[in-house]
């Protein structure tokens, strides 16, 4: 995980009120969190530059054994093509799986002076209810994340770019979106990440603007 300079590190907690965003994806065996199995995880950890722009940091990820008594829906392996059996997945039990990713996240809060991260992700109420169920069930007591607060994209990119299905959204705002590829944790977090930067850096760029061109103050 790269450190952050102290510069970064007072903007990137000023910025978000002392939150550290973090863009996470979940694959899972059907829609309900309490029921369903939780299949892949990744998420992405967002850096500042010194002029106040957003950059993803690259992604950590797990596949996830599903837990004891987990409902997969086969229609959900369908559309992600996850094969929870498959030896060569390298799954881990959730408790090893949130491990791995909390660690550098935990560890980036530490570098930006964040009090919490808070999840960013498209639709994140789903992705949020995933990861609260996870850690419900593994008693896990370092749980990085704000346990109801989250920046959504579909909403952000809804205004942005009038799009809220993350492909159209994403391409909506310039970069690539590979179909085949999408349903996968770590390549939705990574294309979610860049999208919501995208949003973040233009807001900046408004406000660096008016700064100096129309002589408003930003916020």
């Amino acid at each position: 995980m790269e450190i952050l300079s102290n510069s970064m590190a007072g903007r990137m907690a000023e910025r978000f009120r002392g939150f550290l965003p973090v863009v996470v994806d979940v694959e899972t065996g059907g829609f309900d969190s309490e029921r369903d199995a939780l299949l892949e995880i990744a998420a992405v950890v967002l850096r500042m530059t010194p002029e106040g722009f957003l950059q993803p940091l690259p992604a950590v990820s797990a596949h996830v054994h599903a837990f004891p008594g987990a409902n997969i829906d086969p229609r959900a392996l369908e559309i992600t093509g996850i094969d929870p059996e498959n030896p060569l997945r390298g799954a881990l039990d959730e408790r090893l799986a949130l491990d791995h990713v909390f660690k550098p996240i935990r560890d980036a809060m530490r570098d930006a002076d964040c009090q919490r991260a808070i999840l960013v992700g498209h639709n994140a109420a789903f992705d949020l209810g995933f990861l609260n169920a996870a850690v419900r069930r593994c008693a896990h007591k370092r749980n990085p994340f704000h346990p109801f607060s989250c920046f959504d994209t579909a909403t952000l990119s809804g205004l942005a770019f009038g799009q809220t299905v993350l492909s159209k959204a994403v391409q909506a705002a310039g970069i690539p979106f590979d179909t085949r590829e999408a349903h996968s944790a770590i390549y939705d977090a990574e294309r979610t990440a860049e999208l919501f930067c995208t949003i973040i850096n233009r807001w900046r760029t408004l406000e660096t603007i008016e700064r100096e061109f129309v002589g408003v103050d930003a916020p």
